[in-house]
């Protein structure tokens, strides 16, 4: 089959000829066979696409935190909450929205604000009190300063931002064994004291292990 710019050519020529041809017969012949090459033509071109093209749209990819950035802790600032939030005041001027680096978790953020006049900052809690909700956090950027607004996770007052531990908490080992006190302060007495406390402590301790006395120091009484 010939190719396209062979069928152009060959339909050119077939119409200058019918152009300048005079019989009827000829004008006849020239006519069928430049619907032929016509028909052919149309065939073997290819059929208009019917997909519409969405134009490409250039998003700009997400900076990645370059680790060997220096950071400045901001470890000084303010807070204050309601019942439902808690928000957190850091002073810092000519802060850039589209450079900060927020991680917000169930109990700790850590905010990065980069290219600050010149300086990286970093605010971070690592652990925080009492649980927040991280998808309702959400920053507020002030030309002094930036205003962290955490959403709790339950309603209700926070003592303090961090969490600490409770000193107070009881030792459990010494209350379920409260015989270990007893045996410390036989010990002590046994080193510190005189020949025949020694002698008293000593008959207590075999008499508490055969059974006679239930109380170590009863014979010391």
């Amino acid at each position: 089959m010939a190719g396209k710019e062979d069928l152009a050519l060959d339909l050119d020529e077939l119409k200058h000829l019918h152009s300048i041809a005079k019989r009827p017969r000829v004008l006849s012949l020239i006519s069928s066979e430049i619907a032929k090459l016509e028909k052919i033509s149309n065939e073997a071109a290819p059929a208009p696409s019917l997909q519409t093209t969405t134009p490409a749209v250039s998003i700009p990819p997400k900076a990645a935190s370059n680790p060997l950035l220096n950071y400045v802790t901001l470890s000084s600032f303010s807070w204050d909450q309601d019942n439902d939030k808690l928000k957190i005041y850091i002073s810092l001027e000519g802060v850039d929205q589209e450079k900060i680096e927020a991680d917000f978790k169930r109990t700790a953020f850590d905010i990065k604000f980069n290219d600050v006049q010149g300086k990286n900052y970093r605010c971070a809690v690592p652990k925080l009190n009492k649980e927040i909700e991280p998808e309702k956090c959400k920053l507020i950027v002030k030309p002094k300063r930036v205003v962290v607004i955490l959403s709790k996770a339950s309603k209700g007052n926070w003592l303090d931002l961090h969490f600490k531990e409770d000193k107070l908490k009881p030792n459990l080992d010494k209350e379920k064994d409260p015989m270990a006190g007893i045996m410390g302060l036989m010990k002590n007495m046994y080193e510190e004291g005189d020949e025949e406390m020694k002698r008293t402590i000593a008959k207590a301790w075999t008499d508490a292990r055969s059974g006679k006395a239930a109380d170590p120091l009863q014979s010391y009484r």
